[in-house]
Order: C-alpha cells, then structure tokens, then sequence
C-alpha cells in the first residue's frame, strides 16, 4: 500500500447532519469518542440558532406553465425502498445496455434501458449509502458500514467485499484496473479492480463542519482526479497514488466554522482534457487534467455538479436557482429563480433543454437557449434528491421511493 499524502486524523470519526436553510444537510465530523457522550441536541442547538428566523424563506411555488414538450414516461420499475432515512442521494448508472440502480436497504437492480425488464434483482444484507458505479463488467457501490462492493453486471453475484475507512457517500469508479472511491472522512483510495485489495490511499484534511456528501472520482488515463471538503481538487497517478497536482477552488472565509464551509461536493465534469468543480461559497473553476493549471473561473457558491451545452455551462446555485453562463467566461446568459429552495438536483442537458428534478418529485425542463421552463411532469410523489442520468433522448430518474423511471421526450 502506498499513502501518497499523509495528514492526521482521529482514530476514529463520526458524522452528525443538520439541515441548513437551503436544504443542504450539514455535517459535523468529530471524534467518536465525543459523538457517544454529547446529546444530538446539544451539538445541534449552535448549528439551529444560526438558522434560526422568525420569517423563514419557503420554496417557490411552482406556477402553471405552457408545456412546449411533451414528457413520457417508456417504462417504471420498483428498486427497493429508495432513498432511506440517511439523506441519501442514490442515483443509477449506465453501462452498455443496462442501467443499475440501488436502495439504501441494500436491493441493487439492473434493468434494460430500451424495455425497462429487470434482468436481475438482488436483496444484499448492507445499508447502501454511496451511489452506484459501473464499468468494466462491474456494479459497484457503498455502504454505511464503510465497506465498497463490487456485483458482476451480468448476474448479480458479489465478486468482492473492501472495507475502507469510513462511510461512503459517492459512487465509485474504475477503468477495469482499478476502482476509485473518496470515503467520508476525506480519504481517496484505490482497489485493485480484480481483488478488491488495497493499492493506495490519498488523505486530504476534513474541516470540523463540512456539507453531507462527496464529490465522485473520475479517471482520466492514468489520471484520477477528485473534490474534497476542505475546497481543493487533487489529481493522483492511477497506478500508484502519487500526488500530481492539487488546486484550490475555494478559500474559507468568515469567523465561524458554518460560513467557512466549502466543499467541493457536485461530481467532477470531465470533457477533454480539462476537468470542471464548484464549490460551495466559492467557485466555478476549470483545471488542465494533466498539469493542474487554472483555465477558467468565476465566483459561484455550488454543491451540484455542472453541465455544458450550446456553448454555456449550467449551475444551480446554493439556493436552487439555476444559472448560465458563456463557456470560459464570466458572462451570465440567463438565470431562472422559479424553483428557488426547491433542493433541485444537479442540471443534466438533453437536446434543447437542461433538465433538473425537485423535491416535490416534478421533473422539469427548461430551454438551453434563454431558461424559460418548456416541460413539467411529476414522477415521484416522495420527491428526487438523486441526480438525473441522461442518455440520448431519455432520461433516467430514481425517486426517493424507489421507483427507476425512463422519460422521452416528445
């Protein structure tokens, strides 16, 4: 094993969730020893008085629409109980035919993305907490108890069982050698994709107050690039875990630790070779895949992955409103607040629009062009914390209640 940076930690971390006011549940990381003898209440009460207010923002109502596109739903299929009660944000995974996708009970499916059969249906005996990866001939995911497993995607069956420091929030990734995954208390590790065994790890620092989630992996060659919670962007050599490069996106400021967060939380868009992260109360920031040098910036405050399309990229910001901006530039094109704290999940573009879904569990679509909302159904009446996946001319939704769902639009 190699540890190509070395920090220290506690021997052992726990992480407690509050909810802020835009949603976002808040983590604080601290030693297990303090999280048994210190009352929830007592360790939340600081973090509640500072949201606390009399004339508390609600979400935006959504107001009727004129439907320019038509959204319909191809096929539907039951995937466990979804979501959970651990704040989870599952979302499937394409590869090849199939898509797959897990509940936090520990039922993992995979389904055909044409017909919407189940191929195989699996009941495993873990609390599922990260999301699903797949490539390779392989599902891949994690769980509460800090382990990472690996299922063949044609059957079903476990190939291998890591258990890794910590719990896992994010989905894996692997290029066939090796599988990538960043655990909760900051640690980027490498398993060999065959075994399971450990290769490598990568620690970053984790500040005391943190969002709750992870920033995905990507691979890029023999490089594996990530996002953390303390505001940085790191690059590792695949095969060994050596440092390449690491950059800031955000720097902390403020007096307390709540207004010194910022996470680099919305998965990695990787295109070419530059390799775009947000971060939230800090910015937008676009990094050469090989060097680490800076291509492009703007201030933004982020916890969602971005997209690109018709030469902007899209962000919703820290308060649910989603933004566009001229690629590599500073520009805003256009901006809608129509869903503002309506918790929205990352945009995802298709064809002519930019696709995001709510809390409420409505699936909505609005123009690349000038942001005004073309489209609207609801899929899921429990809600969609789950980030879309697009393909083509469909679109992919697991609501919290456990139903995988594929759209076309017409």
């Amino acid at each position: 094993m190699n540890t190509a940076v070395s920090t220290p930690h506690a021997p052992a971390q726990a992480s407690l969730a509050t909810r802020s006011r835009s949603g976002r549940y808040l983590k604080l990381v601290i030693g297990a020893g303090l999280a048994l003898s210190l009352s929830a209440c007592s360790i939340f009460q600081p973090i509640a008085d500072l949201f606390s207010d009399d004339e508390v923002e609600q979400p935006a109502e959504l107001v009727d629409i004129s439907s320019e596109v038509n959204l319909n739903r191809r096929w539907s299929v039951n995937v466990g109980d979804g979501q959970g009660k651990y704040y989870s944000q599952l979302h499937p995974a394409i590869d090849r035919d199939l898509i797959f996708a897990a509940s936090a009970n520990g039922t993992v499916a995979a389904v055909n993305r044409a017909t919407g059969n189940v191929e195989w249906r699996v009941r495993t005996d873990k609390t599922i907490s990260g999301a699903v990866g797949a490539g390779n001939g392989l599902v891949l995911f994690g769980t509460r108890e800090a382990e990472v497993v690996a299922l063949d995607q044609f059957s079903g069956r476990e190939i291998w069982n890591a258990s890794v420091s910590s719990e896992v929030l994010s989905a894996p990734a692997t290029n066939g050698t090796i599988v990538v995954l960043q655990t909760v208390d900051g640690k980027l590790v490498g398993l060999d994709a065959v075994t399971g065994e450990q290769n490598w790890i990568y620690e970053s620092t984790v500040p005391a107050l943190t969002l709750r989630g992870s920033s995905s992996p990507v691979i890029s060659g023999n490089v594996v690039i990530s996002g953390f919670s303390n505001g940085m962007v790191a690059a590792v050599n695949a095969t060994n875990g050596f440092l390449m490069w690491e950059e800031r996106v955000a720097v902390p400021q403020g007096r307390y630790d709540i207004e010194r967060v910022i996470d680099v939380d919305g998965d990695l868009l990787l295109i070419g070779n530059t390799v775009f992260a947000s971060s939230y109360q800090g910015n937008l920031m676009g990094f050469d895949v090989q060097t680490g040098r800076i291509v492009w910036g703007t201030e933004a405050s982020s916890y969602h992955g971005i997209a690109q399309g018709f030469g902007n990229t899209y962000y919703v910001d820290d308060k649910s409103q989603i933004r566009a901006i001229r690629n590599n530039s500073e520009d805003q094109v256009w901006e809608n607040n129509g869903l503002r704290l309506r918790q929205i999940t990352s945009p995802r573009t298709i064809g002519n629009y930019v696709a995001v879904a709510d809390f409420e569990g409505y699936l909505h679509l609005l123009s690349q062009v000038d942001g005004h909302f073309a489209g609207r159904t609801r899929v899921d009446n429990d809600g969609v914390r789950g980030n879309l996946v697009v393909d083509n001319d469909t679109i992919y939704v697991f609501g919290n209640s456990g139903r995988l769902a594929a759209y076309s639009i017409r």
